[in-house]
Formats: C-alpha cells, sequence, structure tokens
C-alpha cells in the first residue's frame, strides 16, 4: 500500500485538507489489520486516505447527499458506503480498526454512537476517536477576552458545523468509560492560538506543519484530542 508521506501538501488544497492530512499522518502509525469502519465519511477526504491502507473501507454517514456525493466521486472497489444514523448502523462484519472522525460533538448520544461503533469491532481490533478540544489555547484566550461564557460554550462557527458539545479530557475519558471501551492511547494535534481563517492566513505549509508538532508536544491544551480504544 502507499504511504501517506507521499500524498503532497499544499495549501492550494484549503487549509482543513491539510489538516486533516496531517491528522491521519499521526494517525497511520496505529491502524491495524484489513478492514476499516470509518463513522463520518462526510466528503471522503478521510475515506481517500484511508483506502492507503486498508484492503476494505466502510464509510457510513446520516446525510443522504454527502453519501450519494461520495460514491460518486471515490470509483473503488474496495470502498463501500452507507447511509445510517450511527446509532442506527448494523451489520454482521467485524473491523479490524475502527474510527470516528470528529463525530462525538455533532451527534445527540455520543455514548450511544460509541457503544454502537463497539458493536462492529472484532476482539482484537482497535478503535480511533478524535475530537474538538474545548481547552484549547484559541478557546481558553476567546474565554478571557469575554467572547465566550465558558471554554465549553459553543461559539458561532460551532453552531454553524451542527456541534453539540466540545470535549476536554475529562469529558472524552468519561463517555469512553461509559460506552465501555479502554484507552490504550491519547494525544493531541495542532497548537491553535487564532481561528482556522486566521492561522491560514499567516502560515504556509512549513507553518502549518510546525504548529501540528506543537499541538503534539501539548495535547493537554491542542485544537484536537485523540484516543486509540480497545475492548
Amino acid at each position: 500500500m502507499n504511504n501517506l508521506d507521499k500524498l503532497n501538501f499544499s495549501t492550494k488544497t484549503g487549509f482543513n485538507s491539510i489538516l486533516i492530512k496531517l491528522r491521519y499522518n499521526e494517525y497511520k502509525k496505529y491502524f491495524k489489520g484489513n478492514n476499516c469502519l470509518e463513522f463520518g465519511c462526510a466528503d471522503g477526504e478521510g475515506t481517500k486516505i484511508l483506502l492507503h491502507y486498508f484492503d476494505r473501507v466502510v464509510g457510513v454517514d446520516g446525510s443522504k447527499d454527502l453519501i450519494n456525493k461520495i460514491s460518486h466521486e471515490i470509483r473503488d472497489k474496495r470502498a463501500e458506503f452507507i447511509e445510517s444514523y450511527f446509532e442506527k448502523f448494523r451489520t454482521k462484519e467485524k473491523f479490524d480498526f475502527i474510527i470516528l472522525g470528529h463525530v462525538l460533538e455533532h451527534v445527540d448520544n455520543p455514548v450511544a454512537v460509541i457503544k454502537s461503533a463497539k458493536k462492529c469491532l472484532k476482539e482484537s481490533g482497535k478503535m480511533l476517536i478524535d475530537v474538538p478540544n474545548a481547552l484549547s489555547v484559541h478557546r481558553q484566550i476567546r474565554k478571557l477576552m469575554g467572547m465566550l461564557p465558558t471554554e465549553y460554550s459553543l461559539n458561532e462557527t460551532d453552531i454553524s458545523i451542527g456541534h453539540q458539545r466540545v470535549y476536554a479530557w475529562k469529558t472524552l475519558r468519561r463517555d469512553i468509560k461509559k460506552a465501555g471501551l479502554k484507552i490504550v492511547k491519547e494525544g493531541g494535534l495542532f497548537f491553535k492560538p487564532f481561528s482556522n481563517q486566521q492561522m491560514s492566513d499567516l502560515l504556509d505549509e512549513n507553518g502549518i506543519i510546525a504548529f501540528n508538532e506543537l499541538g503534539k508536544k501539548y495535547p493537554e491544551i491542542a485544537a484536537e484530542i485523540f484516543v486509540i480504544c480497545k475492548l
């Protein structure tokens, strides 16, 4: 299989696209097995990367429009896309690796979603869950400036993209424990003192990579946090 390092990083593809590639460049070290279940395949940017590492990828999303779009864009026999609410997703297939990429902050019942994914995990499998960090530098600065009542408050961007909550380590660990999974690894990504637009305007490719490395060094205040779980 191809190595993600060979995929080109380009600011022309958009700031969020670069962050996705950096995210998966970190996650690849935890990938295992032959098949992968992706909750929240969305526009398929993550799916395309997963197909470099797995023989089969099943993408699940609750949006019919997104599933139709991604099905037409990714014409790969190794990929299957299913329209379903995460809580209601059922399959007899068991997976070596499951990823919930920026899903839990959007759903009504995060624990129910984790439990639904858990039913699809092989005994020896791993699950990766990532979420925005409520205690990121950016959110703490906004609170100190009076722009947020608390770090956990939803801002205008959160609301516009359908966030129902933001997580910190304490609340993420709590929900994973409630779902009956064990955490084997924790990490952070991207140090973000300003908004995405400001960061995009200020940084070139090397700068974005550097700030991502800084987030890995200081996960407690990184913009994104992730965990690797097992049964």
